[in-house]
């Protein structure tokens, strides 16, 4: 079964934005005063990707993928399950909240959205999507591609109460922040029998030559200061560990290497695209390396737990198999993983705060 057009959607969201008056579930959050910020210099910042960056995008869709049920959200502000993949904030928020944007990304879809809301950035990220437009297409998410859709309808609604140059600067001076290309790989790739004979590094290419669309696509629309993050290590996952019998529970690692050579393919790209675009500045975000080094030294970070998720049995469960019927364990903070394919907020902690370090300055 194909996904819904688009366009169908984006008429369906018109629809509901138009004639909803409901609270969003952004959370009174959104008001409390970010900290460490930078003064302003970043006025917005718009989120782009998949579930590792998905602030609620899903909840809105005709999907099956999304998280807007216990036990996910359960360290959120209200223990609000938001349709965040993981029992509390996101690296998105963790982002904008260091620079002092607000305390919480919402996403696009998300009812009754303020314009204080629109003017500061939205979330586009949209869990099991990828670079790919067969990547899980017949779940009803959005491609990553297909959301510049959305953002095209974003600039229409900001222009319209803050005007075309004051909009135009907005865009011009946002961060964007990009994570897209696990689902490619282990969706399209590893566990799709419709790959006969292609080798890894073809599909890394033709990932790459996807987001270098992306990223011509945003830049078309005014967006000019981007983090785009290479991949995680894929294989230190425990829905991989499972998927491939490793009874150690050990990481796989030629799988980690695959994205190893993807992130080294990625920098390349990006120093490569960046001239051919006056005025934009193209940063790579690298999750990979603390995302392994807490998984090899867990007690550095306060882990105790890193094979498994802390939600049901830990080693295949996601999305409705991780629900307010499973258990979950008492202390979120000592696992790396909260399913078998998304980090706990603690995870996503750490890795931000080595974004803070490595990318951020780089637009400061």
């Amino acid at each position: 079964m194909a996904p819904p057009p688009t366009t169908k959607i984006i008429f369906l969201t018109l629809l509901v934005q138009l004639c909803t008056t409901t609270i969003s579930t952004t959370v009174a959050a959104n008001t409390t005063n970010a900290t460490t910020g930078t003064g302003g210099k970043i006025p917005a910042i718009f989120i782009f990707g998949d579930s590792l960056l998905d602030t609620g995008t899903n909840t809105f869709l005709p999907t099956g993928v999304r998280a807007d049920h216990a036990p996910y959200g359960e360290n959120f502000p209200r223990r609000v399950p938001t349709g965040r993949f993981s029992n509390g904030r996101l690296m998105s928020d963790m982002l904008a909240s260091h620079l002092g944007i607000k305390y919480t990304v919402p996403s696009f879809l998300e009812l009754g959205l303020s314009n204080e809301d629109i003017v500061t950035g939205v979330c586009f990220a949209s869990a099991g999507s990828g670079y790919d437009d067969t990547t899980n297409a017949a779940a009803g998410i959005i491609p990553v591609l297909r959301q510049v859709d959305y953002l095209r309808m974003y600039i229409t609604r900001l222009r319209s109460f803050v005007g075309a140059v004051q909009a135009n600067r907005n865009l011009n001076d946002a961060l964007v922040v990009v994570s897209s290309g696990s689902n490619d790989v282990t969706v399209s790739f590893y566990d799709s029998p419709n790959r006969p004979g292609l080798f890894i590094g073809a599909y890394h290419d033709f990932l790459l030559s996807r987001l270098q669309t992306f990223v011509q696509e945003l830049y078309g629309q005014g967006l000019r200061n981007m983090i785009i993050f290479g991949l995680p290590p894929i294989g230190c996952f425990p829905g991989e560990i499972s998927a491939k019998f490793r009874i150690d529970r050990s990481c796989v690692e030629n799988e980690n290497s695959d994205s190893e050579s993807y992130n080294q393919k990625l920098v390349a790209r990006l120093a490569q695209l960046q001239p051919s675009l006056p005025g934009t500045k193209l940063v790579y975000g690298d999750i990979y390396t603390p995302l392994y080094d807490m998984v090899k030294n867990p007690l550095n970070y306060g882990f105790e737990v890193v094979d498994r998720g802390c939600c049901a049995t830990g080693f295949v469960e996601t999305g409705p198999f991780c629900s307010i019927s499973t258990p979950v364990c008492p202390n979120p903070d000592k696992f790396v993983f909260f399913d078998a394919a998304h980090p706990t907020e603690a995870t996503y902690r750490h890795v931000a705060q080595s974004l803070q370090k490595q990318a951020l300055p780089q637009f400061l």
